[in-house]
């Protein structure tokens, strides 16, 4: 027989009654409590089986109801009710009132007159180095590409703003001809407009053969110029050092992470040759 059989045969012939017997009354209750414990954290379970009844007194009688409720009623009624910490006064508090909405005022028309600059343009104004048409929407497109023509030769014009003047592809190409030969200009903004990928693909083609542009922003047109104009882009800036400042909103990652990188390294290659 093993050791736990012969400790086993210890307890075989123990008589309990004996045992009971010979505890207090205060032990028999605890012994009582312990041996009804039950599951107080079980919520599935009715409140009567969570834990042990600990109620002392004696029913008076069967449950009835609506004597029940109506003698809560009555409580409830007897009860005074308890006085307020903060005496109530009367007075109305106040209310917060939400941020009242300012409209933002619609910028004013542009004053340009584009036929006083075209003609500017074509006479090589030394005076002329900023040209913003932005938001004039009824330009004509022989306009705009006359102006074009005029900036192939012009040398003091810095910067070009067509920004919300529904261009399409024929002002595209018109840029994309003018920056092959403009060795001045050095801003061109043309977002918000009508240019299609094929249009973009021709100003960033035409982006590579000149050395003076730093800034090209092309964002915000109609339609989506789709993946392979945005890896073009991504191409250009890391072929055009002189591009510092570029705006596009990439639709994938990978185009996004290589233009970051040409713009960085575009930047650091600008601080550099001007500490030399």
């Amino acid at each position: 027989m093993s050791s736990y059989q012969k400790e086993l045969e210890k307890y075989r012939d123990i008589d309990e009654d004996e045992i009971l017997r010979g505890l207090s009354p205060e032990e028999l209750e605890q012994l009582d409590c312990e041996l009804q414990e039950m599951d107080p954290e079980n919520m599935l379970l009715p409140a009567g089986l969570r834990q042990r009844d600990q109620t002392k007194k004696s029913p008076t009688g069967p449950l009835d109801r609506e004597a029940l409720l109506q003698y809560l009623e009555q409580q409830a009624l007897e009860v005074k009710e308890r006085d307020d910490l903060v005496p109530f006064t009367g007075e109305k508090k106040g209310v917060v009132q939400p941020d009242k909405y300012k409209p933002v005022p619609d910028e004013p028309p542009n004053p340009t007159d584009i036929e006083e600059i075209l003609a500017r343009a074509r006479g090589n104004d030394k005076e002329l180095e900023e040209v913003n048409l932005n938001n004039i929407q009824d330009i004509p497109v022989s306009t705009l590409t006359e102006l074009c023509e005029a900036m192939k030769t012009n040398t003091y014009i810095r910067s070009l703003s067509l920004v919300a003047t529904r261009s399409g592809d024929p002002i595209a190409n018109a840029v994309a001809d003018m920056l092959r030969e403009n060795r001045s200009l050095q801003s061109l903004n043309i977002e918000s407009n009508f240019i299609s990928s094929t249009g973009l693909m021709a100003v960033l083609k035409a982006v590579r053969e000149n050395a003076t542009l730093t800034e090209l922003r092309v964002d915000n047109q109609r339609q989506w110029p789709g993946d392979a104009v945005e890896m073009e882009m991504a191409a250009v800036l890391e072929q055009c050092p002189s591009i510092v400042r570029f705006s596009h909103h990439f639709t994938q990652q990978g185009p996004r992470a290589r233009a970051a990188q040409a713009v960085t390294r575009n930047n650091e290659l600008r601080r550099q040759q001007k500490k030399r």
